[in-house]
């Protein structure tokens, strides 16, 4: 582990034992407070204001800096609350919680189906997906983008577990990540995948109205098995409080054209993931640079 490994690794671990030390509320509400200050102010926001000006050309410059402002802060929340996954994922009447809504559709595809993939973007607490899946006793597996220090890397999988209540397998994007992928869907696991990321090996698909490159691994994957492909996302309904959604299967396409059914599913997994961001804006990733920085 290289000297920069290391310092970044103790840096966040630092941090989760600060937030771990508050109450999941506490920890949530000085999350998202420091990262609502902050975060406009980081070079990054660059991005934040290039993706709302091509997705939202619509508003006006003051409500897409709110909406630049709630994303930050909701990242910050999402970063707080990694320590306290077990305690939002057992739902109280008050305080921290998740609710779910359509779990017929997760249960029927995650306990009942050879296999299958869910679907979900980065909205709100998405961390909570893959937890609430193993708790319900699916035996389920992700799709990531690791960070670049493995100490980090393995921190944050560390609280991914805690969450979930045992391990789980994580697969890092990429060719060997993918061939994994595959193995664990033959032996009868199931896959989440975050699908609003850009992948410059993809292929081209509409996102707001524009060309996004996205990966269509998951999609050659759903069509390779015929399985149920579930659109799955979260609510931020408060501090460390969420609702998770799980809607009806989408149907898959069958042209007798390999690539022209992953294009054709591709495009109907961004359709969806769309209307989850127009309905909450302000819960969605907009750090990452989705679309090319000038057109």
């Amino acid at each position: 582990m290289s000297f920069t490994d290391r310092a970044e690794t103790l840096l966040v671990r630092a941090l989760l034992g600060l937030f771990g030390a508050l109450s999941p509320v506490a920890a949530s509400n000085l999350g998202g407070g420091v990262m609502r200050a902050v975060g406009p102010l980081l070079p990054s926001n660059k991005v934040v204001v290039n993706n709302l000006r091509q997705a939202l050309p619509e508003l006006s410059p003051a409500e897409r800096r709110r909406i630049g402002r709630d994303a930050w802060e909701n990242l910050g929340r999402v970063l707080a609350e990694l320590v306290h996954l077990p305690a939002i994922l057992n739902l109280t009447e008050r305080g921290p919680g998740l609710e779910v809504v359509g779990s017929e559709n997760i249960a029927s595809a995650l306990l009942s189906e050879p296999t299958a993939i869910f679907f979900s973007a980065h909205l709100a607490n998405w961390e909570l997906l893959i937890p609430h899946g193993i708790r319900m006793g699916g035996l389920l597996g992700g799709i990531y983008r690791a960070p670049q220090r493995p100490g980090v890397d393995g921190l944050l999988n560390r609280m991914r577990h805690l969450g979930a209540g045992r391990a789980f397998p994580m697969f890092r994007k990429g060719n060997k990540g993918g061939r994994d992928a595959l193995a664990h869907m033959r032996a009868g696991g199931k896959l989440a995948v975050l699908m609003d990321q850009k992948l410059n090996e993809g292929i081209a698909v509409p996102f707001f109205g524009r060309p996004a490159m996205t990966a269509p691994a998951s999609a050659r994957f759903a069509l390779r098995f015929r399985c149920p492909v579930v659109p799955v996302h979260i609510e931020r309904l408060g501090p460390a409080r969420y609702r998770l959604i799980g809607e009806p299967q989408i149907e898959l396409p069958d042209t007798g054209n390999a690539d022209e059914d992953a294009k054709i599913l591709t495009t109907r997994v961004n359709e969806i993931i769309e209307r989850w961001i127009r309905a909450r804006p302000g819960e969605w990733l907009w750090m990452h640079r989705r679309w090319p920085a000038e057109e």
